[in-house]
This record gives C-alpha cells, structure tokens and sequence, in this order.
C-alpha cells in the first residue's frame, strides 16, 4: 500500500478563531503576533497527539502506587523554525515542547524565480535517527522553503514519518510537492487555500506573515 502524504486541519474553536484574526487585514502587528503565537500553541498540541514518545512507569500518589505514563526522556525532540515567519510559531510551540532543542534555519525567496535559498544553518551535522522534528513555517505556497528544509533535514538523518509540518496556511503546489517527496510525512495547518498567484503568495491567505508578525 501506498503511504502518502496526510495533512490534518484541526476543527478547534480556537484554531478557527485565531486563523480568523490572523487573515483580517485589519489586524495590528501586535494582535498578528499573538494569534500567530496561539496557532503556534494549539497546532503543535494537535500535532503532538501520537507523536510523543512515551514510557509506562508508576508514581506514588498520595494515597497509593499507580501506573503511569510520561514521555520519554531519551529520545530527542527538535523544534526548526524557518526564519524568519516561522518565529511567531516557535513562541507558541515552545509552550507545548518546553524540552525541546531549537535548531534556526534562515531561508529566502527569489521574488523572480519564487527559489529558496539558505542564509542561516543551525542545523547539527548529524540528528539522533529517533528524533521527533516539528518545523514551523506559517505558509506553505509554492513548496520552496519547506522542500529545501526537509532536504536540510534527511540529510542529516532526519526520518520524515517522524517530522510535523505545523503551518497556518497551506496550498495545493506545497502539499504536491511534498507528497512527492516525503511520502509519510504529517502536516497540520489551520487551514487550505487553493491558489497561490503568480507571485507565490497564498489567496486569499493572510498576506506576508513575516511582515506582519515584525511590522515591517
């Protein structure tokens, strides 16, 4: 059988309302940002969902010895923003993965050619073949920034069933693009759009995410 690519769109109230307050054209940076930030949170949540490793134990209650479950502390989980959108997530995701190391990747796109390219690479040479990698990159257009990061990323190790992909926006020529490449691979995003214009921005999307987290 086939695995293909699957992408999740959580139906939360509180998804929905912020995915709301972030498409409005309305909105101020400072309110842009803490909707980012809350995508950021309840997105990572529903992405974690069966994600986590996790290990049975048992705890002393007050009362009485019980079974218990906690997540795993050996195995490693990462967080790669992708610069510099992808900050106004990692704020809210870092809330749900506290633990988790923080690995910045810059990326920038060609406004001619819609191409990605690499400014800053913090990735490690090499990732634990275990390790749970949640990128965060608010728009998935046209495929550029988030296929260079998962090339980043399996170069290094990186098992792709075992990354999620937390966006607010994405489109069809990203989610191609990845199903292609990285069958298995998991997206949530707050919501799908079916056009992307001739100058890679998503529509009706929420415009430059990056501007409007940094009022720039």
């Amino acid at each position: 059988m086939t695995v293909q690519l699957r992408v999740y769109v959580p139906p939360h109230p509180l998804i929905k309302h912020w995915l709301a307050v972030a498409r409005d054209a309305a909105t101020p940076s400072v309110l842009f940002r803490s909707a980012i930030t809350e995508l950021g949170r309840w997105l990572t949540y529903e992405a974690a969902r069966e994600w986590l490793p996790t290990e049975e134990t048992t705890v002393q209650t007050p009362l009485d010895v019980c079974a218990a479950t906690v997540i795993n502390p050996q195995v490693p989980v990462a967080v790669v923003p992708i610069l510099r959108a992808g900050l106004g997530l990692l704020e809210g995701a870092q809330t749900v993965l506290p633990l988790a190391s923080i690995y910045h990747l810059g990326l920038v796109r060609n406004e001619e050619t819609l191409a990605a390219s690499c400014y800053l690479n913090k990735l490690p040479d090499k990732f634990d073949p275990q390790t749970r990698v949640l990128i965060t990159d608010p728009m998935l257009a046209t495929g550029g920034s988030i296929m260079k990061a998962m090339s980043e990323l399996t170069q290094r190790g990186v098992e792709p069933s075992l990354v999620r992909i937390v966006s607010v926006v994405a489109a069809p020529p990203a989610l191609q693009k990845l199903n292609a490449a990285y069958s298995g691979l998991i997206v949530y995003t707050a919501t799908i759009d079916e056009t992307v214009n001739d100058k890679g921005f998503i529509v009706p999307g929420l415009g430059d995410a990056g501007d409007r987290i940094f009022g720039t």
